[in-house]
């Protein structure tokens, strides 16, 4: 065994954890999801409008809708950790730990604001309720989902998985 090798493990103690978690602060859970929101509204925003562009009705577009805020999601996601020179497989693995919750809780805000709000289901593209309701439903999913991003990050998940290969 080499001395550099074993010098190391042994300062460890069995309840030494080779990395730990970064210190979750709120500046950081923002950011965080802020990168989340931006995938999300990309895929939301053209999975509604192509949806209701082309007359599908609201199952289809919304089903639309949450498979292009993954796929964006993950996408940003994955251009960032691809660039800093993970291969394909592992830069996937660590865009579906880092965004997975954030996306799906960020999905289900989104989408429930939107159903629950009176008439929004069915506005089309010109109508400021269409664009009103998804710019507020928007907000309150990245309002909800910060917290989610600032529990997952101070436990060394989520967007902290993404940190540890910028750097």
């Amino acid at each position: 065994m080499e001395h550099e090798t074993h010098t190391a493990h042994a300062h460890q103690t069995p309840h030494t954890r080779p990395t730990a978690a970064p210190a979750a602060t709120w500046a950081m859970a923002a950011q965080a999801t802020l990168h989340c929101l931006t995938g999300c509204a990309i895929g939301e925003v053209l999975g509604m409008v192509v949806g209701t562009a082309l007359g599908w009705g609201n199952l289809p577009t919304t089903v639309l809708a949450i498979v292009l805020a993954f796929f964006f999601g993950y996408s940003l996601t994955l251009r960032g950790v691809l660039r800093a020179g993970l291969g394909f497989r592992a830069a996937l693995r660590v865009a579906l730990a880092a965004d997975t919750l954030s996306i799906a809780v960020m999905e289900l805000i989104d989408n429930g604001v939107i159903a629950l709000w009176p008439d929004a289901m069915d506005a089309t593209l010109s109508d400021a309720l269409f664009w009103g309701s998804l710019a507020v439903s928007l907000a309150v999913a990245f309002v909800v989902t910060v917290p989610v991003n600032k529990w997952m990050i101070g436990r060394g998940k989520g967007h902290a998985v993404v940190h540890r290969h910028h750097h």
